[in-house]
């Protein structure tokens, strides 16, 4: 279970994480940030496409984008991102929305993750919710941090 468990409902492409740091911008590599998911071992390297007010250690939420390379509807296995550690590369889950205005669907992986679709030859339309689907994903995954009101 999360501690503390949450008791407000958010929408369903949003997710819950821990900020755990926020590695600057080096030489060779763009700065990212390191998020955990509470009942997860996930530990996903992110591209902040705002700045993250939250301090580490920290609950944030927010929007995980990617871009999917070739989308496989899957009859077998479960949900998952991987590596568990690092930058997202391979994710698979049940489709829970599809955008066909942005071409994207939100998939839930352990995490929900809304992606957009590079292959030319498929539409977001093709992907119903409650479908199960497996593809690699594109480097730069993102997090866009939901802004307090």
């Amino acid at each position: 279970m999360i501690t503390p468990s949450p008791t407000t409902k958010i929408a369903p492409y949003l997710c819950r994480g821990v900020l755990e740091q926020i590695v600057p911008e080096s030489a060779t590599k763009g700065a990212y940030v390191v998020v955990s998911f509470p009942d997860t071992s996930y530990r996903l390297h992110l591209v902040a496409t705002a700045e993250i007010q939250t301090p580490p250690g920290k609950k944030v939420i927010g929007v995980i984008r990617a871009r999917a390379r070739r989308v496989d509807v899957v009859q077998t296995g479960g949900r998952f991102v991987e590596p568990v550690i690092g930058r997202p590369r391979r994710v698979q889950g049940h489709v829970l929305s599809s955008e066909p205005s942005t071409n994207s669907i939100t998939v839930n992986a352990g995490v929900p993750i809304v992606c957009v679709l590079t292959d030319a030859r498929q539409s977001a339309s093709q992907f119903e919710p409650g479908l199960f689907v497996s593809f690699d994903v594109m480097d730069g995954a993102t997090l866009t941090p939901e802004q307090p009101a």
